[in-house]
C-alpha cells in the first residue's frame, strides 16, 4: 500500500501500515525570539510541536532555536556523524540549555528478553546510538558552560504542556 499523506491544522500525517508519524512546519508567534530562519522550523513529533509553542510563549526564555546546533559525535560504527539538537534555549538570566525530546522508554536501556529478537536488537542499537549522541551533547554543552537535558513526556507534562500519545 502506498503511503497516504494528509494535512490538518498545520500538521502533516504520514500513514504507513496504520501507524501515524507526525511531522510538519511550525511558525513561531514571537519571531524575534527565534535564532535562525523562522520559516524553516520543522517538528518531528507532537511533543516537539508542544515544546516549540511552550518555548515561544515562555517569557523566561530570551531566545531559542531548533536543529540549528549541530554536534559531531562518534557513532557505534566508529564513524563521525552529526547530531542536530531539538532545542537550544537561552534563558533570561543568560544561561543556555540544549534539549533533546525523547520518549521515556528510549532513555533507558531495553530490558533483555528471554530470547534475542530483532526488535530487541534494534532497541539496543537505538539506545547505544542515542547514548553516544547524549554523551557528545553533554560534553559540547559543558565545554561552553551550558546545560544538556533530555525532556521526556513526563517532563513536558510537568511543564504544563498537553501531551498526546
Amino acid at each position: 500500500m502506498d503511503p497516504l499523506s494528509l494535512r490538518w491544522e498545520g500538521v502533516s500525517f504520514f500513514v504507513l501500515n496504520s501507524v501515524m508519524a507526525y511531522k510538519g512546519r511550525w511558525t513561531p508567534t514571537n519571531r524575534d525570539k527565534y535564532e535562525g530562519d523562522p520559516t524553516k522550523i520543522v517538528f518531528r513529533s507532537l511533543w516537539e510541536r508542544a515544546a516549540f509553542k511552550w518555548v515561544d510563549n515562555n517569557p523566561k526564555i530570551r531566545s531559542w532555536n531548533s536543529e540549528e546546533v549541530v554536534i559531531p559525535y562518534v557513532g557505534i560504527d566508529g564513524r563521525y556523524h552529526r547530531y542536530y539538537m531539538d532545542l537550544k534555549l537561552v534563558w533570561e538570566d543568560g544561561s543556555t540549555t540544549l534539549v533533546e525530546i525523547k520518549p521515556a522508554k528510549q532513555t533507558k536501556p531495553p530490558k533483555k528478553p528471554k530470547r534475542q529478537t530483532k526488535r530487541y536488537l534494534a532497541e539496543v542499537k537505538t539506545f547505544a546510538t542515542n547514548a553516544s549522541k547524549w554523551e557528545a551533547a553533554k560534553d559540547y554543552a559543558e565545554s561552553r558552560g551550558w546545560k544538556f537535558e533530555i525532556w521526556t513526556e513526563n517532563h513536558l507534562r510537568n511543564l504544563g504542556m498537553k501531551i498526546y500519545k
